[in-house]
């Protein structure tokens, strides 16, 4: 039996990497709320908006995988493997709702501006939370393609906004700080909310997506194909694809010849489900059994009826 090597990033699992998510969500509130109020910067307090939006998905984002982790039963025989595109969704909700809150505050401060206090301190304190988010956004991110988990990926792309976000907000603050132009302050907290806005944008439509049921991509689907294609016994039609969260479901006709025996064809069709799931990690094959015979003369009938 080959040895199934076990990695960091399959210790870390999207229910451990969440409450790390929240816990820097906590951190970072406090380092950008001080930081915001020591300065008076609208770009700073944009970014700290960013921060507490961070701790709301992270927070919604951990009930969704717990609930997504739960087994399949009577009421869901799929799985709740969906309740995870919830959690992206949320998020991304929350991400426009911040952009257009963070462009209110920064028109109000572009026409009445206001002079900036201890800047040094406020960029240090904004700079450590920056790269505290740059580091757990990165082994979210890398995280979330391992297991699959459209939550993990959901918060990591925010993160990563976040982080965005503030290096937009410093090097508009020490702009400000060498040039006195006031007006840069809340240009730069505008255009950061532009930034998020799009991001928040991409999340919701990714989780609509797969919730109306997305084919796998691209080529993931070539690779189901060329599994299929290595048995040459069998002929196969109707192929659809589908993701739920982690999971990854085929749906598909396989045609043998009619004079099979029973548990002759079974044992093919074993055969190809294990292909197909050593191929495509995740994958639940759903597969039809169809005599090639008898669906020929069907097809005869159907040519000989008169029109």
């Amino acid at each position: 039996m080959p040895r199934v090597t076990i990695t960091w990033l399959d210790r870390l699992t999207p229910h451990r990497l969440l409450q790390a998510s929240i816990a820097v969500a906590l951190l970072t509130i406090g380092l950008k709320t001080a930081a915001w109020w020591l300065t008076g910067s609208v770009g700073l307090l944009s970014d700290a908006l960013e921060a507490l939006v961070n701790l709301a998905g992270a927070s919604f984002g951990l009930l969704m995988v717990t609930i997504a982790a739960r087994p399949a039963d009577a009421d869901h025989p799929y799985g709740h493997h969906k309740a995870e595109y919830f959690s992206s969704g949320f998020e991304g909700v929350l991400i426009v709702v911040a952009a257009f809150a963070i462009i209110v505050a920064a028109a109000g401060r572009l026409i009445h501006p206001q002079p900036l206090q201890q800047l040094d301190l406020g960029l240090l304190l904004t700079l450590l939370s920056t790269a505290l988010n740059g580091a757990l956004a990165t082994v979210m991110l890398r995280a979330s393609r391992r297991h699959r988990s459209a939550a993990l990926e959901g918060d990591a792309r925010h993160l990563f906004t976040d982080v965005w976000t503030s290096v937009g907000v410093l090097v508009g603050i020490a702009l400000v700080g060498f040039s006195g132009w006031l007006w840069l302050d809340p240009v730069v907290a505008i255009l950061v909310a532009l930034n998020i806005l799009r991001e928040g944008l991409r999340l919701v439509w990714r989780a609509a997506q797969g919730l109306m049921d997305e084919a796998l991509d691209p080529a993931l689907q070539a690779t189901i194909e060329r599994t299929l294609a290595g048995f040459a016994a069998a002929r196969f039609d109707h192929i659809s694809t589908r993701k739920a969260g982690q999971r990854r479901f085929v749906d598909l006709h396989m045609h043998l010849p009619a004079a099979w025996p029973l548990g002759r064809a079974a044992a093919l069709r074993a055969e190809v489900e294990q292909a197909l799931m050593q191929a495509v990690p995740g994958l639940r094959a759903t597969i039809q059994l169809l005599p090639t015979d008898v669906e020929a003369l069907a097809i005869e009938q159907d040519e000989e009826e008169p029109t």
